[in-house]
C-alpha cells in the first residue's frame, strides 16, 4: 500500500515538460516558479519532452547519454538540422534535403564585392532587414575593432545597402587575411558618422527612436549576430525590442547559456559552412536572415498572452496562490507557465 502511494506521489511530482521529478510537491510548484516552461520551447517530436534550446534537444536526441528510445526513432525518422520527426525514412530524406541549404555564392553573392550599394529608402521597402559589418583594427596594437564595411539585406537576401566605411581614427591592422579590405577601399568611402545616420534612419523608417514599439509601427526589425558590437561601431542605437540576434537567443544557444559562433549555428541549423577563407559581410547577412526565418516558421500554439512579463501572467505562480498550485496537476501548471522570452514566432502573428 505504502509504495503505491509513493509511486503515486512520485508521479504526480513529476514536471509535464521536463519530466524531473521531485519528492514533495511544492518542490515541483518552485520549479514551474522559475522555470519558464511554455510552448515555444524546443520539444522532443517522439516523447515530448522540453528543453531549453535546440542544442538541449539535439543532446537529448543524439548526444552522447540520448534517450534510447527517442535515439532509434529518430535515427530513422529525424531530420538533422531542424530536429523535425518525419513519418518515414522516405519523408525524412525529402524533407532534409529541402532543410539543408546552400551558400549563396551566385551573381548576387559576387556583386556584394563591387563597392557601394545605397537602396535604402524612407517611408516603405521591406520590415524586416539583417545586418553584418568587418571589422579592422585600431589603436597601437591593432586591437580595437573599427567598422570598414556594412551590408544590409532584405528577407528576400537582396542587398539594399553595402559600403565601406572610414573608421574615425587610423587602421593600424587592416586584417586582410580575413577581411581582404585594402586601404585603397577606404580612402573615399563614406565616414561612419554618415553611414551612422544612414542606417538609423532607415531601421526608425521615419519615426523618432523614443516612438519605436514592435507592434504597429513603421520601425523595421533587426537581424543579425552580435548586434550589439556591429551597432556600437557604427554609433547607431536602436530598440531592443527591435532586435533579433542569434548570438543571444536562447533557443539557439549552448546548454550552458553560452553563446554560438555564427559559423557553428549555419553548419549546424543550414546545413553549410560560412567564413572559410575571406569574409563576406552578405554572407554573415544571408546566414543570420536564414535562421531568424526558420526560427519565425516554428510551428507553436498561439497564446493571447505569451510572455511571463505580460500584466496578465505576473501572478501565474504567485506565492499567495500556493495552496491553489499545489491542487493543480502538472499539466494544469504547465498550461499557465509563460516564457521568459520573446519567441519569434510571434512576428508571424
Amino acid at each position: 500500500m505504502d509504495s503505491r502511494i509513493d509511486h503515486g506521489e512520485t508521479h504526480r511530482n513529476k514536471c509535464a515538460a521536463c519530466f524531473r521529478q521531485f519528492n514533495k510537491l511544492e518542490h515541483l510548484v518552485e520549479h514551474m516558479r522559475i522555470s519558464y516552461h511554455s510552448v515555444h520551447e524546443p520539444t522532443c517530436g517522439i516523447c515530448g519532452k522540453h528543453c531549453r534550446s535546440f542544442e538541449s534537444l539535439r543532446e537529448h536526441l543524439i548526444g552522447p547519454l540520448p534517450k534510447q528510445e527517442c535515439r532509434d526513432i529518430f535515427a530513422n525518422r529525424g531530420c538533422k538540422f531542424c530536429l523535425k520527426v518525419l513519418d518515414s525514412p522516405y519523408a525524412r530524406r525529402i524533407h532534409q534535403e529541402r532543410c539543408q541549404l546552400s551558400a549563396n555564392t551566385g551573381l548576387i553573392g559576387r556583386f556584394s564585392n563591387l563597392g557601394i550599394r545605397d537602396n535604402l529608402t524612407i517611408g516603405r521597402g521591406p520590415q524586416v532587414v539583417a545586418l553584418a559589418c568587418k571589422m579592422v583594427g585600431g589603436g597601437s596594437d591593432g586591437s580595437l575593432d573599427l567598422c570598414a564595411r556594412v551590408c544590409i539585406i532584405d528577407e528576400q537576401e537582396n542587398i539594399i545597402f553595402h559600403s565601406y566605411v572610414k573608421p574615425p581614427i587610423p587602421v593600424t591592422n587592416y586584417r586582410y587575411e580575413k577581411t581582404g579590405i585594402r586601404p585603397e577601399y577606404l580612402r573615399d568611402a563614406m565616414t561612419t558618422r554618415q553611414v551612422q545616420r544612414k542606417i538609423q534612419d532607415f531601421l526608425c523608417n521615419g519615426e523618432p527612436l523614443w516612438k519605436v514599439r514592435p507592434k504597429c509601427g513603421r520601425a523595421r526589425i533587426l537581424v543579425g549576430h552580435g548586434l550589439d558590437h556591429d551597432l556600437e561601431s557604427l554609433q547607431v542605437e536602436y530598440r531592443a525590442e527591435m532586435i533579433r540576434d542569434t548570438e543571444k537567443y536562447p533557443p539557439l544557444m549552448k546548454t550552458s547559456k553560452l553563446s554560438n559562433s555564427l559559423k557553428y549555428l549555419t553548419q549546424a541549423y543550414l546545413g553549410y559552412d560560412i567564413q572559410t577563407g575571406i569574409q563576406d559581410p552578405y554572407e554573415d547577412c544571408v546566414a543570420t536572415m536564414r535562421l531568424y526565418m526558420r526560427m519565425r516558421s516554428q510551428p507553436h500554439k498561439k497564446e493571447e498572452r505569451p510572455l511571463a512579463s505580460d500584466p496578465q501572467n505576473k501572478n501565474n505562480f504567485a506565492s499567495w496562490r500556493q495552496r491553489e498550485l499545489e491542487r493543480m496537476t502538472p499539466e494544469q501548471m504547465l498550461a499557465i507557465s509563460r516564457s521568459d522570452y520573446y519567441c519569434w514566432c510571434l512576428d508571424s502573428v
